[in-house]
C-alpha cells in the first residue's frame, strides 16, 4: 500500500468533451437523421440539465477525496442488479497447465495452489506484497533502483517518484476484497460480507461442503504437508454425491435466492452458512476430466451444472480431476487487475517453486476437516430441485465457441505498426458486419486503476474509422495499400481512445454518474438517458474484455445482452485467441467464430502483402 496515499484522484471530465466523445461514438451507429436528433439532444443536455448536474458532481467529489466519483455508484450498480451471478457477471480465467505432468495431479496441484494463495493473502495482510505498478518502460523502471528510490520516499510523495521513472502505481484498494469475502443476497440490494480474521477455507466436492483451518492460532500458514493431508482426507472421503446440492441456489435471481437463504437460516442453517460466508476462499475439487476439450473447459469454468459451486464467494479456485485449474470470480467487489495479479503470482510460484511434489507425503497433524451438514426440509429440497432444472435449461440455451488463430500474433501486429488490441477489435467488427450487415454498441473494458478507487471505463471500438475499413473490405473495391492505410488510421485512433479511457477521459462513466446524481437529488431524469441513441449505444451487443498473461490459457464471460456476444480475448506471442458466448435463440457462436476466422485471414492478407 506504499503508493496508496499519493495516488492521483480519478478526474471528472469536462462536460463539453464528454459530449463530443459521446457523439463520436454514436456517429457510426446512426443514420443521418438519427444523428442530427442525437446532436440536438446532447447539446440541450450539456447546456441545461448536464450543466447543473456537473456542478453537483464536482461539489460531491470535493467532499469525498478519499475515493473516486464512480466507486460508490459502481458498487451500487452491481449489488442492485437482480440477475443471477453465473454467466451474467462471474468471469472465468483458466491457468496454463503445469509443464511437468506429475504436478497436474489433482491433489498436488490443489495443495500447491492453496499454499500459494494463502501465502499471497498473508503477504497482503503483512503489507509486504509488492505494489502493483504499470511500467511504461520496464527496462528503466522495473529495477532495484526504482524500488530503492520509491521505497525511500514518504508514502505521501511516493507516486511522484514513480512518475519520474515513467511508472504508474495502480490502486490496491480492491485486493482486500479477495479474501474472507462473500456477496450476501438480500431483497433489492445485496451486500458484501468480509471477515478479515478468518482462518479456514471452504472446499466443495461432489456437492458437499467441507471446511478446515489453513492458519494456526497465531495466524501462521500450516505446513504444506499438513494442507496436503487435509485435502487428501476430503478426496478420500467416501460420502456419496450430494442428493440435494445447496450450491445450485446461488445460480438464481438474487431476490429469489435471498428469500430462500432466509428460509435456510430460519430452519437451523445459519451457522453453516456463516462458515461458507467467512471462509478465506472457496476451493472446488471437481470429479471430471477436461483433457484437451476446449468447449468443455469453457463451459465447466464459466458455469458447470451449479451443483458443486458457490458463485457468491469472492472467488473460487477450481481444480478438475486431471488438474486443469482456474478461477471463477464474483465481480461486484473488484475487477481484473486484482484478480490477474493474484492469478499470475499463483501460477508463477506453483510452477517454479512448488511446495509439494508428486512424492510428497501428508503429515497427519493439524487435520481439522469437518463436513458441513445442512438441515433441509421439504421446502428447501423443492428450492434446490427447481433451481437445478431452471439452471440446466439456462445453460443449455448458451452457445460457446473459441478461436485460436496462428496466422497473426502480438509481435507481427507491432511489426506492421498496428495495435494488437485494435486488430482483434477490427476482427470483431468485421465479423459482426459480415454476419449482420450493420454496426452495434460495442463495449471494451478498460481499467482506470491508475487512480485512487478507479474501476473501469468503457472504450468504444466501433468508430467511423473501423466502419470505413469494414465497409471497404466487404465491398471489395479498395487496394491492399488503401486498406492498410485505413487500418493504420483505425489503430492510431483506437490507441488514442484506449489512452483517454485509461486516464479517466472516457464518457460512459461520467454520463452514468450524472444520471445517478439526478436520481439521488430527485431531479427529473434528463431526456438524453431515455433516447433511442443512448439505449442503442449502451445495449452491448459486442461485449469484450482482454486478460493477456503467460499464465492464462483462456478467459471468458457470458453475453450481457440476449442478442449479443460475450468475447474474452488475448493476443498471445504465437497466436490470437478468443472465447465467444451467445444465446442460441439469437446467435450461434460457431458462426461468429467462422466469420472471425475469415476476418483475421483478410487482415493477415492485407498486412503481409
Amino acid at each position: 500500500m506504499h503508493f496508496q496515499k499519493s495516488l492521483p484522484r480519478l478526474p471528472i471530465p469536462e462536460l463539453s468533451k464528454t459530449g463530443d466523445r459521446y457523439l463520436k461514438a454514436l456517429r457510426p451507429l446512426l443514420s443521418n437523421d438519427q444523428y442530427t436528433e442525437a446532436v440536438r439532444r446532447t447539446q440541450d443536455f450539456i447546456s441545461k440539465d448536464g450543466k447543473e448536474l456537473q456542478e453537483k458532481l464536482i461539489l460531491k467529489d470535493k467532499v469525498n477525496k478519499h475515493t473516486s466519483y464512480i466507486s460508490e455508484y459502481w458498487f451500487d450498480l452491481y449489488l442492485r442488479d437482480r440477475v443471477p451471478l453465473p454467466i451474467n457477471y462471474n468471469p472465468l480465467i483458466v491457468f496454463q497447465n503445469d509443464s511437468k505432468p506429475g504436478y497436474n495431479d489433482q491433489l498436488i496441484r490443489a495443495t500447491n495452489l492453496l499454499t500459494s494463495a494463502v501465502r499471497f493473502m498473508n503477504s497482503l495482510k503483512d503489507n509486504i506484497l509488492e505494489p502493483e505498478v504499470f511500467h511504461l518502460q520496464p527496462k528503466k523502471s522495473n529495477t532495484p533502483l526504482f524500488r530503492k528510490v520509491t521505497g525511500f520516499l514518504p508514502e505521501a510523495l511516493s507516486w511522484y517518484g514513480a512518475y519520474l521513472f515513467k511508472a504508474f502505481p495502480l490502486d490496491m484498494s480492491q485486493f482486500d476484497g479477495l479474501f474472507g469475502a462473500t456477496r450476501i443476497p438480500l431483497l433489492g440490494k445485496d451486500r458484501i460480507y468480509r471477515d478479515p480474521k478468518s482462518k479456514h477455507i471452504l472446499v466443495q466436492r461432489n456437492g458437499n461442503f467441507y471446511v478446515f483451518d489453513v492458519l494456526d492460532a497465531d495466524g501462521n500458514l500450516l505446513l504444506p504437508s499438513e494442507l496436503l493431508a487435509n485435502l487428501s482426507k476430503i478426496l478420500n472421503d467416501n460420502t456419496e454425491k450430494s442428493q440435494h446440492p445447496l450450491g445450485v441456489l446461488t445460480c438464481q435471481n438474487r431476490d429469489t435466492w435471498a428469500k430462500q437463504r432466509k428460509h435456510l437460516e430460519e430452519t437451523g442453517n445459519g451457522e453453516m452458512l456463516q462458515k461458507i460466508d467467512s471462509a478465506i476462499f472457496n476451493l472446488i475439487l471437481d470429479d471430471v476430466s477436461i483433457s484437451d476439450d476446449k468447449h468443455m473447459l469453457l463451459k465447466h469454468f464459466l458455469h458447470a451444472d451449479g451443483t458443486n459451486r458457490w458463485f457468491d464467494k469472492s472467488f473460487s479456485l477450481i481444480v478438475t480431476k486431471d488438474g486443469c485449474s482456474g478461477v471463477n470470480f464474483e465481480h461486484s467487489w473488484g475487477d481484473g487487475v486484482a484478480v490477474l495479479r493474484f492469478f499470475q503470482e499463483l501460477y508463477m510460484e506453483t510452477t517454479t517453486k512448488p511446495f509439494v511434489h508428486p512424492d510428497s507425503k501428508p503429515v497427519n497433524t493439524n487435520i481439522t476437516v469437518s463436513k458441513l451438514d445442512f438441515k433441509l426440509d421439504d421446502k428447501s429440497i423443492h428450492f434446490i430441485e427447481n433451481a437445478k432444472k431452471e439452471y440446466k435449461e439456462w445453460c443449455d440455451s448458451l452457445s460457446i465457441d473459441y478461436i485460436l488463430y496462428e496466422g497473426l500474433n502480438k509481435e507481427a501486429c507491432k511489426k506492421f505498426k498496428v495495435s494488437p488490441d485494435c486488430i482483434m477489435q477490427l476482427g470483431f467488427q468485421a465479423a459482426y458486419h459480415l454476419l449482420h450487415g450493420k454496426y452495434v454498441g460495442t463495449y471494451e473494458s478498460c481499467s482506470t486503476s491508475a487512480f485512487k478507487h478507479g474501476r473501469t471505463e468503457t472504450m468504444r471500438p466501433c468508430t467511423d474509422q473501423t466502419k470505413l475499413f469494414c465497409d471497404s473490405l466487404h465491398l471489395n473495391k479498395c487496394s491492399k495499400n488503401e486498406l492498410r492505410s485505413m487500418m493504420q488510421e483505425c489503430s492510431s485512433y483506437h490507441t488514442q481512445l484506449v489512452k483517454e479511457a485509461a486516464m479517466g477521459h472516457g464518457f460512459d462513466r461520467h454520463l452514468f454518474a450524472l444520471m445517478k446524481l439526478a436520481e439521488e437529488n430527485n431531479i427529473s431524469r434528463p431526456q438524453i438517458y431515455d433516447s433511442y441513441e443512448y439505449k442503442y449505444l449502451n445495449k452491448s451487443i459486442l461485449s469484450t474484455s482482454t486478460l493477456s498473461a503467460p499464465s492464462v490459457m483462456a478467459g471468458g464471460f457470458g453475453p450481457v445482452a440476449k442478442e449479443g456476444f460475450g468475447i474474452g480475448y488475448s493476443a498471445f506471442p504465437d497466436k490470437l485467441g478468443a472465447a465467444v458466448t451467445s444465446y442460441k435463440a439469437h446467435n450461434d457462436s460457431s458462426q461468429f467464430i467462422e466469420a472471425l476466422h475469415k476476418s483475421f485471414m483478410d487482415i493477415t492478407n492485407i498486412l503481409s502483402s
